[in-house]
């Protein structure tokens, strides 16, 4: 064997000199050739780099939420599906023919073009175990690295479908990127909530919905992607706003235990008490109807998230001071929350919001006066 004069020389033509061997498919994807397989973790690791010109900055939330995901695999032992990670060679490497496979040099890498948030969620996972791992041993909890080692194995081996673009230049990844981020409709509504039945909320109110006699009085629309059809009341949507507003007292954005793990427990009380908070209300307000203003969702949301702070009021659900709130209700008059076109011009939150300050200061105002008033006459 000829000692290696030169780095050069290292660099070699053929694959013998080349450390990663990527086996997959040779074809032209929008006029572009492409290479197409189905890559380990492990693997993917050690191929990839990130251009921030191309790409945009993580965010951090997306990444915490993919996290989660992928906890999902390693912990609970659920099925997990990423759509493909697309990354450009911007000409490193080559493809043979012959072998169906494209070989890089241990210098080289593939630029993400898509999936930023994917791998940075699998990495942050890696990089957590391995930091697990190196403790587990410093205090030699052995059964711990055994665990540790099974779940490090699983990640590794995880599959990850992978496109590889050979030939385009920075500019047209950056066309891609827009492409692919900017020009499909991505689902909304009732169909995006309707397709995750992971999340704890989601399953809540499924099962509210069809499991739960008040719901029958609730028409609920569970089909339609965006709103609902004119026989309805609610959206499956607007059902978990409400029980995330119910529940937490957040608009559903800012919900922070809508997550993947939850006891069966905890998730039969909170049907228990949401299927009560609904019976209380169509025992207060006017029969439901699409015409009665209290029971839109702008003004269901508010008196949800009014409604949270007296049943709450102890740090836990407590069903007689949400009743006692909820006699204000009768003597609220609904049309003088908004003034002129406010209904239409103002912004959904802050219509929102000033239907729960009109319910909170007339509450706080006049419940001793009205309600006593009212269990008076009685």
């Amino acid at each position: 064997m000829e000692p290696v004069q030169s780095l050069s020389d290292l660099w070699s033509t053929g694959s013998a000199g080349y450390s990663i061997e990527v086996s997959g498919n040779l074809a032209r994807t929008f006029g572009q050739t492409t290479v197409s397989t189905t890559l380990p973790m492990s693997k993917l690791f050690s191929i990839y780099e990130i251009d921030l010109e191309v790409q945009r900055q993580l965010i951090p939330q997306n990444v915490s939420r993919l996290v989660d995901y992928v906890l999902l695999y390693l912990d609970h032992g659920q099925n997990i599906y990423f759509p493909g990670v697309i990354l450009s060679a911007r000409g490193a490497g080559h493809y043979e023919e012959e072998l169906s496979s494209y070989f890089l040099q241990p210098v080289e890498k593939c630029y993400v073009v898509d999936g930023q948030h994917r791998l940075a969620a699998f990495r942050r996972v890696m990089e957590t175990l391995q930091g697990n791992m190196a403790r587990a041993k410093d205090r030699r909890e052995y059964d711990r690295v055994a665990e540790i080692t099974e779940k490090l194995r699983r990640l590794y081996d995880f599959p990850m479908s992978v496109m590889i673009y050979l030939d385009i230049n920075a500019r047209q990844e950056r066309q891609l990127f827009s492409d692919i981020n900017k020009l499909p409709r991505k689902i909304g509504g009732n169909l995006a909530v309707l397709r995750d039945q992971r999340r704890f909320y989601h399953v809540m109110a499924s099962r509210l919905i069809e499991e739960y006699h008040v719901m029958r009085y609730l028409p609920t629309d569970m089909l339609s992607e965006r709103g609902k059809d004119a026989e309805y009341l609610f959206s499956y949507s607007l059902v978990i706003e409400l029980l995330v507003a119910l529940f937490e007292g957040r608009m559903k954005s800012a919900a922070r235990n809508n997550g993947y793990h939850f006891t069966e427990q905890s998730l039969n009380a909170h049907l228990e008490h949401a299927s009560l908070y609904f019976e209380t209300l169509l025992r207060y307000l006017p029969e439901p109807g699409r015409g009665e203003l209290c029971w839109s969702e702008n003004l269901q949301i508010a008196m949800a998230l009014f409604l949270h702070e007296e049943a709450f009021k102890t740090q836990q659900f407590n069903k007689y001071t949400l009743e006692y709130a909820m006699k204000i209700l009768p003597h609220i008059d609904w049309d003088m929350i908004y003034k002129d076109d406010e209904k239409d011009r103002l912004p959904r939150r802050s219509r929102i919001m000033k239907a729960y300050q009109f319910i909170r200061d007339l509450f706080d105002e006049q419940h001793n006066f009205l309600i006593a008033s009212r269990e008076d006459a009685g």
